[in-house]
């Protein structure tokens, strides 16, 4: 890969982990954050969204949404596993994309294709560029691990 070609997907996975690195521990920070009004609001799987959202389980999914938020961003921000963030960036995006949908519109301004696709294929270019591998701990963690 040219050097050009790195440099962009390392921009493009550096600046996807601060924006995920940010919405995550804004959350995290603030104790009266729920994913609650989100998730009851569903138009799309409004069952499986509400029950995500019910009292017994607003508290593992607000717990996940955070920290899952958060861990992705760190990872992709230092290049460290970035396989398995992108894996978990993708999930994050797709549960986002459905309560929002109203199929064949995504929002008042989107059809199908919105931010959450977008950021679903940015994620697919950086597990298939292993970006974490320049400019990233992957390369440090494949140099000095037999599992990797």
């Amino acid at each position: 890969m040219n050097y050009q070609l790195k440099m962009a997907v390392f921009l493009s996975r550096v600046g996807l982990g601060v924006l995920f690195f940010y919405a995550g521990i804004t959350k995290v920070l603030n104790p009266s954050w729920s994913a609650a009004g989100y998730l009851g609001s569903a138009k799309t799987f409004p069952g499986l969204y509400q029950w995500f959202a019910s009292a017994g389980n607003i508290g593992w999914i607000n717990f996940m949404n955070e920290w899952g938020l958060t861990l992705v961003g760190l990872a992709l921000i230092t290049g460290l596993l970035v396989r398995w963030a992108s894996l978990g960036g993708i999930l994050i995006m797709v549960l986002y994309y459905f309560p929002i949908m109203q199929f064949p519109y995504v929002g008042p301004n989107s059809w199908i294709v919105d931010d959450h696709i977008i950021f679903i294929f940015v994620f697919f270019v950086l597990i298939a560029s292993n970006a974490g591998s320049f400019w990233g701990l992957d390369s440090w963690l494949k140099r000095h691990s037999k599992w990797i």
